[in-house]
């Protein structure tokens, strides 16, 4: 007896510990930034503008606005949850490329960016860079792309705004799904800070929706996606699985990009049509 209660006091001394240590860590599991000198000058082969947006609580973010003499329109891009703008700025390249101009942000943490990170935070600061690009464009021609941890946060603005479009790359139904699938046996409702909850806002979203997500990604599960997608009206939306797809990868596959090609040309097409 006296082995049995001695062995369920260390197995629950364990059980707290582990759920105490996943609070206390839980910003450095779900966030993985890189900061650079304030003075860092970045370098990319397209023509760009360096953007600095202060928020009510004083936090600087900084951001890249790539321009093009006669864009086909703009895209407000919310990237994943490693790295930097150094970084990312080169994957924006690929919507470059192809005559958009971009408009994409680093969170707090990131990068140049300062504050104090909190879910409400990210969707607020998410929401001044939308408003930025309403500054320079018409509404009308404001494309929303999210990626990964981005993807929660492109939505919720699309969710309060009306842009034309909304893009998922690798999206999640929640990030709480996730932490109890990852963490079935702890108590992750209980002590998760960032929920990023966004089924709750897609059924808000005005606009039509793509999704991309390939089968074998192992950081957000291909049904996790699905789900999301089966959340909403799928009359009017879209969903492109990417078979072999993982989570970084899916611009090496022609489905993605055969993909983001037709949404482009057919909304294009109805552009032309309601003029």
């Amino acid at each position: 007896m006296v082995k049995l209660k001695r062995a369920v006091l260390f197995l629950l001394s364990a059980y707290l510990i582990i759920s105490a240590m996943l609070y206390l860590l839980q910003e450095k599991l779900i966030f993985l930034p890189s900061k650079l000198p304030v003075d860092y000058s970045y370098s990319f082969t397209q023509p760009f503008e360096e953007i600095f947006i202060t928020t009510t609580d004083d936090a600087v973010l900084n951001g890249i606005h790539f321009k093009q003499e006669q864009p086909e329109g703009v895209i407000v891009y919310y990237h994943g949850n490693a790295g930097d703008l150094s970084r990312w700025g080169d994957i924006a390249l690929f919507f470059v490329d192809k005559n958009f101009d971009v408009i994409i942000m680093d969170y707090r943490t990131y990068g140049k960016s300062t504050g104090k990170l909190s879910e409400e935070a990210l969707y607020n600061d998410g929401q001044l860079f939308y408003e930025y690009a309403l500054e320079h464009y018409d509404e009308s021609v404001i494309t929303l792309y999210g990626r990964s941890l981005g993807t929660g946060i492109a939505t919720r603005v699309a969710s309060e705004n009306k842009p034309f479009q909304l893009i998922l790359e690798t999206p999640f139904y929640s990030l709480l799904e996730l932490g109890k699938s990852r963490f079935p046996y702890l108590p992750v409702q209980r002590f998760l800070k960032y929920p990023l909850k966004t089924y709750e806002y897609i059924s808000e979203v005005s606009c039509p929706i793509a999704f991309f997500h390939g089968t074998d990604d192992t950081v957000v599960p291909y049904n996790s996606g699905l789900r999301l997608f089966n959340s909403v009206d799928v009359d009017k939306n879209s969903f492109y699985t990417i078979k072999g797809g993982k989570h970084n990868n899916l611009r090496e596959f022609q489905v993605y990009r055969d993909g983001i090609q037709e949404i482009f040309s057919i909304n294009q097409s109805n552009k032309s049509e309601d003029k």
